[in-house]
């Protein structure tokens, strides 16, 4: 089988096409919804709230401890049954949000244990409320030191979300199949689906190294 240059350059745009606007969105959406829910799971856990600390550590065992695809196909096709009707784009954000959160909260409480404890008794001494020291003294070196760890899951995320193509969200993958299916030949889509994932993942994970690199402390 010979490539067709003709018929890359045809396909090529309905592909990118469908990157932009279903892939990167819905990994864009589900970065936001992991990186917001993680850091609340974390503060949750790390308070220790009676019974909603429990909750919330039974919650993030059971997400991680089940397969992402099982909480996509329970959100798009068990959901309704209990009449609750997500469409697919929605469903598909909210399972990698909330699947990475519980993965993100791991890595959040590990930054927040990571302060300094006199950063604490600092806060303490100076009588500080509650949300003064969470918002401008703990969660701003917390989060610093953990975005290359949060980079890598977005990355991670990123290359799970042909999962959404069995959910009918016309992704990356989804597309590149179709148009096989349409013409017969699957080479030229399949190649370029492979090649645009590695076209935006794997810069990305150089930029996350340096990152990492300039956060480390100096000596």
């Amino acid at each position: 089988m010979s490539w067709d240059w003709d018929y890359t350059f045809d396909i090529l745009p309905e592909l990118l096409s469908h990157f932009v606007q279903y892939t990167l969105v819905a990994t864009l959406l589900g970065i936001a919804v992991a990186a917001v829910l993680g850091l609340a799971f974390a503060v949750v856990r790390q308070l220790r709230i009676p019974v909603l600390s429990q909750l919330t550590t039974a919650f993030i065992e059971f997400i991680r401890s089940t397969p992402l695809l099982i909480q996509l196909f329970f959100l798009f096709y068990a959901l309704p049954g209990m009449g609750v009707t997500l469409a697919p784009m929605t469903a598909g954000v909210i399972g990698l949000g909330v699947h990475y959160a519980c993965y993100c909260a791991d890595v959040y409480r590990a930054g927040i244990q990571a302060v300094p404890k006199g950063q604490w008794e600092a806060t303490v001494a100076l009588q500080l409320p509650p949300h003064i020291t969470w918002r401008r003294v703990i969660l701003p070196q917390a989060v610093r030191n953990v975005l290359p760890s949060l980079g890598n899951y977005a990355i991670a995320m990123f290359k799970e979300t042909p999962f959404l193509a069995l959910i009918t969200v016309p992704e990356l993958l989804r597309t590149a199949r179709t148009i096989g299916g349409d013409t017969y030949e699957y080479l030229e889509p399949l190649t370029l689906a492979g090649l645009i994932f590695l076209a935006a993942s794997y810069p990305t994970a150089l930029l996350l190294r340096r990152l990492e690199r300039r956060l480390q402390p100096a000596g």
